[in-house]
């Protein structure tokens, strides 16, 4: 089975890059500068933000679809990041490195599995969700935060 992992659109977010407080404060954004401690995790790129780089603080409407598990939560963007990870039958180490709920979704964009996952076990967990016959995309959270990570989808061909 093939699958694809991929980052956030930069577009989405381009207008933020750059702005003073002020404007990032009309979209209830704050700039984050990264520590060497402080991991902030990139969705647009699927990696961690370099330390002494800015990231940008945001709530995001990850799960737009009308069900019951539509979403939005903060996530940071790496500023100026215009690169969007694409990872084809691979985890990224942004994602193998932290404690993730990996959600699965049907056709009504209902979750009808879960799991709790960490290293090695992420890439068979995810294949194991990704090959139930109702299963259509999975959403990698922050176990820890509950954050959205990133979206993965079954590849055909």
């Amino acid at each position: 089975m093939h699958y694809i992992i991929s980052g956030l659109n930069s577009s989405d977010f381009a207008h933020l890059y750059g702005q003073d407080d002020e404007y990032l404060a009309q979209y209830n954004a704050r700039r984050v500068l990264a520590s060497h401690n402080s991991a902030l995790p990139d969705r647009i790129g699927l990696k961690d933000v370099p330390s002494g780089e800015n990231a940008i603080l945001l709530n995001h409407t990850y799960q737009p679809a009308q069900s019951p598990y539509q979403g939005k939560h903060a996530i940071f963007i790496h500023e100026g990041c215009t690169q969007s990870g694409l990872f084809h039958n691979e985890i990224p180490e942004y994602l193998v490195k932290r404690q993730l709920s990996l959600r699965a979704f049907n056709h009504e964009h209902c979750i009808i599995a879960a799991e709790l996952v960490t290293g090695d076990a992420v890439e068979q967990t995810v294949l194991a969700l990704l090959q139930r016959p109702e299963t259509v995309y999975v959403h990698a959270h922050s176990a820890r935060f509950g954050c959205y990570l990133a979206a993965i989808h079954q590849q055909q061909g």
